[in-house]
C-alpha cells in the first residue's frame, strides 16, 4: 500500500511540475529545428530563424541565417544526427524563453571526415507576432 501511495505522490509531482504548453512549445520547436538542419529543410530553417540570429558553434564559428543555410546548401555545415539527451525551457513573461540542452551532434566536415561532438548548448527564443523566433545559440564540448 506505502509504495502504491509513493507512486502516485511521485506522478502527481511529475505531472505537477512539468512544463506549461507554451514552454513545451519552443521545446518541440528547438527539436524540431535540429531535424530540419539535418533534413536540410531550408524553408523551415528560414522562418524560425530571426534575421539577427547569431549562430555560435562550439568552435567558436559565429554564423548570421544566411550562412547557416548557404553553408547547409554548400555541404560546409552537414548534420547527420542530433540526439538530444536533455533540453529545459524557461519562459519570460511568454515573450522570451531560453532553452538548455544538451546533446550529441554527428555530421561531415567538409572534407567529408565524421565528426561526433557531445555539446551543452543555449538557444534563446522571441515571440514575434504570435511566433517563436530563434535569435541566439550558442554551443560548447563536454
Amino acid at each position: 500500500m506505502k509504495n502504491r501511495v509513493l507512486l502516485a505522490l511521485l506522478f502527481i509531482s511529475t505531472v505537477a511540475l512539468s512544463q506549461n504548453p507554451e514552454a513545451e512549445k519552443v521545446n518541440q520547436l528547438h527539436k524540431k529545428k535540429f531535424e530540419w538542419l539535418i533534413t536540410k529543410n531550408y524553408d523551415s530553417l528560414n522562418w524560425v530563424m530571426d534575421e539577427s540570429i547569431k549562430f555560435i558553434h562550439s568552435n567558436g564559428w559565429v554564423q548570421s541565417k544566411k550562412e547557416v543555410i548557404e553553408d547547409l546548401k554548400s555541404g560546409k555545415l552537414n548534420y547527420t544526427g542530433v540526439m538530444v539527451q536533455e533540453s529545459s525551457v524557461t519562459l519570460f513573461n511568454n515573450k522570451s524563453a531560453v532553452v538548455t540542452g544538451k546533446g550529441t551532434f554527428k555530421g561531415l566536415m567538409p572534407d567529408k571526415t565524421e565528426f561526433n561532438i557531445h555539446l551543452l548548448y543555449t538557444e534563446v527564443y522571441v515571440k514575434s507576432k504570435k511566433q517563436w523566433k530563434l535569435v541566439s545559440r550558442h554551443a560548447c564540448k563536454i
